[in-house]
């Protein structure tokens, strides 16, 4: 679909990668950018409607979609990293976890989609990571959430092709944003992920590879999982 012209919703839009998503819609040309924030006052970019939106309240989210019911691309930007693991972390976190990834992001699409098919159509793009494919060492809940929400969009994207809806899920590594600012790893401009997946909206992808951390696991994923956990394989030779 093409960003010129369209009108946009954007979860988690007040910092970090959503609020470079918001400000790139309104460089490309979007007739209107929904800003989504739980705390509206946090919303600080000039030239968006700022919406109030806690994406694990389904009443916030229906009041969302009653305001943005113009919108025509919805950007599933929303999320929380716990940084705990499944079998000794804190359950309540683990369940925060789900809450906000998955079932926040579920509710964003099955109270939109009726509002982008009676638009249109239209696109939406889910942010996923390289954690939907690989556990790691940053919590484990985290990436059975973000698995989670690579099979919701999977599922979704089928379930609204007969509507035009295109559904797109955007695969990234780390990101420097507030999320990871104590995690020592390798992490990309959020500007350039945003505009990755802005593109792929654009092109009309399936699916974006943000970066090259992403381009290389899904290239393993056929793999055995003693490709992808060589810790595991290292540890029965011992």
């Amino acid at each position: 679909m093409e960003i010129q012209g369209s009108i946009a919703i954007v979860t988690g839009a007040n910092r970090g990668l959503g609020r470079h998503f918001a400000r790139q819609l309104l460089e490309r040309g979007a007739a209107k950018v929904y800003a989504g924030a739980r705390r509206i006052e946090t919303v600080d970019l000039p030239g968006v409607e700022p919406v109030q939106l806690d994406i694990t309240d389904p009443a916030s989210v229906a009041a969302a979609a009653k305001t943005a019911s113009d919108a025509t691309l919805l950007v599933n930007n929303a999320g929380i990293a716990t940084f705990v693991n499944l079998v000794d972390g804190s359950e309540d976190a683990i369940r925060r976890e789900m809450e906000t990834n998955f079932f926040g992001t579920l509710n964003m699409v099955r109270a939109f989609a009726p509002v982008l098919g009676a638009n249109g159509g239209g696109a939406i793009l889910n942010i996923l990571s390289v954690l939907s494919w690989r556990s790691a060492g940053m919590g484990h809940a985290y990436s059975a959430a973000k698995a989670a929400s690579w099979s919701l969009t999977n599922g979704a994207r089928l379930e609204l092709a007969a509507q035009g809806t295109q559904v797109t899920g955007l695969h990234v590594g780390g990101i420097d944003t507030d999320m990871l600012k104590d995690i020592p790893a390798e992490k990309a401009d959020p500007a350039d992920i945003a505009r990755a997946g802005l593109d792929g909206i654009e092109s009309g992808a399936l699916e974006v590879l943000a970066d090259q951390v992403s381009l290389e696991l899904k290239a393993i994923l056929h793999a055995d999982p003693s490709v992808l956990y060589p810790e595991l394989a290292a540890g029965r030779q011992a």
